[in-house]
């Protein structure tokens, strides 16, 4: 008899377990093949038996690292979300593109593509984090807890983004967040249009044109930066 599907109606908030190495690799193998069943079945026909089937654990497993598969997506997210993070902060703070020679509008595209080349376009994970989105706004709690965890992405990004803009000298200007949300709010819609266009080099090419537009519009020239170089130019 099929069983139904885990879900709960709450957010994930019980109390955090401790997590040995041998649970942490549980988890982690548990959450790959999450990824997996959710993609392949969608998020609301999946099951828990079908992800500890595909994992090799017994439900015993499961209910031992997740409440449920809401709890379970969340920390998907969050492992992500964290995964992200790190490769853009990285990206950000490298100096592998040589900017000398560059206008500042071609230092800023060059900027520009350097981040968005560790931000993916994950056809996986745009359904699963499609369906989620979609299931959560049905229900009051988990649209609450997305977007806290949305706006946690924001107060993370937006300090990559400055420390960023101003190694390319530029600032943002008025509210940072409203950058943030733009930008994230971007990366959302020319994602599902990349991936409708898997095979349009187009595509990508107009995301990276747009993000630059966008970071331009948001953004004006840092004094300070300049003032800075000339400072210690002149030293």
């Amino acid at each position: 008899m099929p069983t139904s599907p885990a879900h709960s109606s709450e957010p994930a908030t019980s109390t955090p377990r401790k997590v040995t190495k041998r649970r942490g690799q549980t988890r982690r193998r548990l959450l790959d093949a999450a990824v997996e069943v959710f993609a392949e079945n969608g998020f609301g026909r999946s099951t828990v038996e079908q992800i500890c089937e595909r994992g090799g654990y017994t439900r015993g497993a499961f209910y031992s690292n997740f409440a449920s598969l809401d709890e379970m997506f969340f920390a998907m997210w969050e492992q992500r979300s964290s995964a992200m993070l790190a490769q853009i902060r990285l990206a950000a703070d490298s100096s592998s593109i040589d900017l000398s020679g560059l206008t500042p509008a071609e230092k800023l595209r060059a900027g520009t593509e350097l981040v968005l080349g560790v931000v993916p376009v994950d056809d996986q994970w745009y359904r699963i984090n499609a369906e989620f989105t979609a299931h959560a706004l049905r229900n009051p709690s988990l649209k609450k807890a997305l977007a806290a965890r949305e706006d946690t992405i924001l107060d993370t990004i937006v300090p990559i983004l400055e420390k960023a803009l101003h190694r390319l000298g530029r600032r943002i200007a008025g509210d940072p967040r409203v950058l943030g949300r733009a930008l994230v709010a971007l990366h959302d819609g020319t994602s599902v249009q990349c991936l409708i266009e898997d095979e349009n080099a187009a595509a990508r090419e107009l995301r990276l044109e747009l993000f630059t537009r966008v970071v331009t519009a948001y953004t004006e020239p840092d004094t300070t930066h300049t003032h800075t170089h000339r400072k210690e130019g002149s030293s």
